[in-house]
């Protein structure tokens, strides 16, 4: 029994060998154009990895030929939808060291953004409703870099237009992500870390869907601060710019919610099945406002409430914290 299976697998082996070793010297006696012409044939029939290897065989058996540059382009091509963002990233990088004189090397300059621009959408992206704006920035970044620097070098590229297109998804993605980050500061309380993420979004992504959000997490976060004198200034903005702003209510006054986002250690154990992931919290650690003619509203008031022995003893875990009344 065990020599008929180590007879299989050796002829197995051996198949696949003589397998590799036929497609390694498949164009071994051709002419460059013979298998620069397979590679497109590839192409054409959407077989990535075959068009890979045949480019990379062109590339070893004639790299000074003259169907080489052209070549690389196509490879940049293949990496691309065969779903290998690095590798086209990494050839493109190279066509543009080795043939910066070449009149299609703006192409490269377009791919190495579309590496990263198409990266999100595969695998997981296809099937599963994910929210782009929820992930890690870098790719995003890197993506609108390049097309950034195709379009100072070359504004009347025929792919200047596309990438201008590209850039300001990649702009709105990235002002979303911002946001996101300061929604998750505000749900842990540091209102100062949050503050900085939206007036980073004012400052830097004008026009973007993210800049009233932005505003509004200005006033509140200044607000929970006991800045009332930037609140104001930051309300009159909101106000005068984004009128129909869900914070604002019928009357023009800003709406803040009196509870944010804390999950307990037993909702967090539970995965959100037992207890609460909310808190009352105060609008601001130092004062709220006092003037009559301040436009803000509150939805709860602040009410004190004593620690419990359960939260003393468990230093925190359980039991109720208790609360403390805003000194006026």
């Amino acid at each position: 029994m065990n020599k008929s299976l180590y007879s299989i697998l050796l002829i197995v082996f051996l198949a696949l060998t003589g397998c590799a070793s036929d497609d390694e010297n498949e164009f071994a006696d051709s002419l460059e154009q013979d298998v620069y012409e397979a590679g497109l044939q590839s192409l054409d029939s959407s077989n990535w990895a075959r068009s890979i290897a045949i480019f990379q065989q062109l590339e070893a058996q004639f790299p000074f030929g003259s169907f080489a540059a052209q070549a690389q382009l196509e490879l940049i091509y293949a990496y691309y939808r065969n779903s290998e963002p690095e590798a086209a990233r990494t050839t493109a990088d190279r066509f543009i060291r080795l043939y910066p004189d070449n009149p299609n090397i703006d192409y490269a300059y377009y791919m190495k953004g579309m590496s990263f621009y198409s990266e999100d959408s595969r695998i997981l992206g296809r099937y599963l409703p994910t929210d782009p704006s929820k992930r890690d920035p870098g790719k995003a970044r890197d993506s609108f870099a390049d097309f950034s620097q195709l379009l100072n070098l070359y504004p009347n590229s025929p792919y200047a237009n596309d990438a201008r297109a590209r850039m300001v998804y990649l702009r709105n993605l990235l002002a979303a992500y911002e946001i996101g980050v300061a929604e998750f500061y505000i749900e842990r309380q540091a209102f100062l870390s949050a503050l900085n993420r939206a007036r980073y979004v004012v400052e830097n992504y004008q026009s973007t869907p993210a800049i009233p959000r932005a505003m509004e997490i200005m006033v509140e976060t200044y607000l929970r601060l006991g800045l009332n004198d930037l609140a104001d200034a930051s309300l009159a903005i909101l106000k005068l710019n984004y009128p129909d702003s869900p914070a604002l209510d019928a009357n023009g006054n800003f709406i803040v919610s009196s509870q944010i986002t804390d999950p307990s250690f037993l909702y967090s154990m539970s995965f959100g099945l037992v207890g609460s992931n909310k808190t009352d919290t105060p609008l601001a650690p130092t004062r709220r406002p006092t003037r009559s003619d301040t436009p803000y509203s509150f939805d709860l008031p602040v009410i004190e409430q004593k620690r419990s022995w359960l939260n003393i003893l468990t230093l925190g875990v359980l039991g109720e914290p208790g609360t403390e009344t805003p000194e006026e």
